[in-house]
């Protein structure tokens, strides 16, 4: 749904992206991320159809940005960090408002407004003028105004930008209701333990080349190859440390911390090769040695340890070729 391939912008001299290549397949969420100014509100707006690419191509839906801006456009719903409202219209007339500007039918204004007042849960605030909205209010009336023409792909940038934590758990269940409903969405977000709530598929944009890009559990496994739990254990934590190493499989064996009391309690992270058989392995191996377990936790995916192991260098970062899957 999404195709951007060798895509190049250039502000005069300053070259900002640099052959930017990822696909985003039809009904994923897509985490997108960099440092600031790696290129992504760049990215966003070419696909946006707000900058024409000095050079490559970008389409959404199999239209292309520069050619068929217009079709691009009725297939798009695009949100961008801090935009703004008008302040003096009620809720109600705001989207009435905007149904008319994106050109949805005046037959069917109403019940699109009423579909997207239900989604977003904006029924109580109708009445209420948009210049005493919550800035998480003022994100919900935003997104529902980005989905008034009913659009196949979102492109959200820094939805959750400012947002208290109440605001941001209700942002991030309202976009997992729009992926179940079938939508394209590309978000771009710094808060990227949510991130790995909502998102199938993650692009890492760094310097304006795409670094990693493809479904999230592939990526992962591409940088740290294997599986990895989590262990607790009640006391002997050195004890257990130097026993799991010797499990078949195990591939490596890290302490969380450095415990007062290598008698004591502590948290393993084990990295190993196999499937939940193996996880009962090692749990086996440590009762046997009668050291006790309390906690056994698969590691979730960690999009903050992906992230830095891209961008920091300290794994080889592969190039856009290697990591596109």
């Amino acid at each position: 749904m999404i195709e951007c391939d060798d895509l190049v912008h250039a502000f005069g001299e300053r070259t900002v992206l640099r052959g930017v290549t990822f696909h985003v397949p039809r009904g994923s969420v897509y985490g997108f991320i960099g440092p600031n100014g790696a290129g992504k509100t760049t990215t966003i707006r070419v696909l946006s159809t707000l900058l024409a690419p000095t050079f490559g191509t970008a389409r959404l839906a199999g239209h292309d940005v520069v050619a068929d801006p217009e079709a691009v456009r009725r297939v798009m719903g695009y949100m961008p960090d801090n935009a703004g409202v008008y302040e003096r219209f009620t809720a109600r007339e705001y989207l009435e408002f905007f149904a008319s500007a994106q050109g949805v039918p005046s037959a069917q204004r109403a019940s699109r407004v009423a579909w997207v007042v239900e989604l977003t849960d904006l029924g109580s605030l109708l009445r209420t003028d948009v210049r005493v909205l919550s800035k998480g209010q003022r994100q919900r009336l935003l997104l529902a105004r980005t989905l008034l023409h009913d659009p196949e792909v979102l492109i959200l940038d820094e939805p959750a930008s400012d947002l208290d934590p109440r605001a941001r758990i209700e942002l991030r269940t309202l976009l997992a209701t729009l992926a179940r409903l079938g939508k394209t969405v590309l978000l771009s977000s710094h808060i990227l333990t949510e991130l790995a709530d909502i998102c199938d598929w993650v692009g890492i944009l760094e310097d304006g080349k795409m670094a990693a890009s493809g479904p999230i559990s592939e990526v992962q496994e591409r940088l740290r190859p294997g599986r990895r739990v989590r262990v607790q254990v009640l006391e002997r934590v050195r004890d257990a440390e130097a026993l799991l190493q010797h499990v078949p499989g195990v591939v490596s064996v890290r302490r969380g911390g450095e415990a007062d009391d290598p008698r004591g309690p502590g948290e393993l992270e084990v990295a190993f090769v196999g499937d939940e058989w193996r996880v009962a392995e090692i749990v086996t191996a440590l009762t046997r040695g009668a050291i006790p377990v309390v906690a056994v936790e698969p590691e979730r995916t960690d999009l903050e340890r992906i992230f830095m192991d891209v961008t920091s260098g300290r794994n080889a970062a592969p190039t856009a070729k290697e990591t596109q899957v």
